[in-house]
């Protein structure tokens, strides 16, 4: 009997969990604290979506794209800046070649292959209580 109201629980969070996704929710609602949080944000990065990674900025976040540094834009600043990036630059691949962990940051460097250039990009995710967030975002040629 304990094992079929656990499965029963189990099934019925995947199932809220594919409705909120099916519905557009915002990616900060289905963070998963325990997992490894630049799997999505890689994810995004590499399918040049903005808006998916836009669910991982907080009100103000640093963006800076190829020097061109912006210490505090608003989220849908950040989501534009990262989209004119987008459309100038189309994504086909990027990797994490390498991750520090502290207690309350965690930091990644990775590479983004576009079809005319490649770049290094930086990110430094806040781990907080409320969900993960981008606090730093750096692209830059390579």
């Amino acid at each position: 009997m304990y094992k079929a109201g656990r499965i029963t629980t189990v099934l019925a969070l995947f199932i809220m969990s594919a409705a909120l996704v099916a519905k557009g929710q915002p990616l900060s609602l289905l963070q998963n604290k325990g997992g490894d949080v630049f799997v999505p944000i890689g994810k995004y990065i590499e399918q040049g979506n903005a808006y998916r990674l836009s669910a991982w900025f907080p009100d103000n976040l640093e963006v800076s794209i190829l020097g061109n540094t912006n210490d505090c834009c608003s989220k849908n600043q950040a989501k534009e800046i990262m989209q004119a990036f987008f459309d100038a630059n189309k994504p086909y691949k990027f990797e994490i070649v390498h991750k520090t962990d502290e207690s309350l940051m965690k930091h990644a460097i990775g590479r983004l292959y576009c079809t005319n250039n490649n770049y290094s990009v930086t990110i430094s995710v806040l781990i907080g209580e409320n969900g993960n967030h981008i606090q730093i975002l750096r692209i830059d040629s390579y």
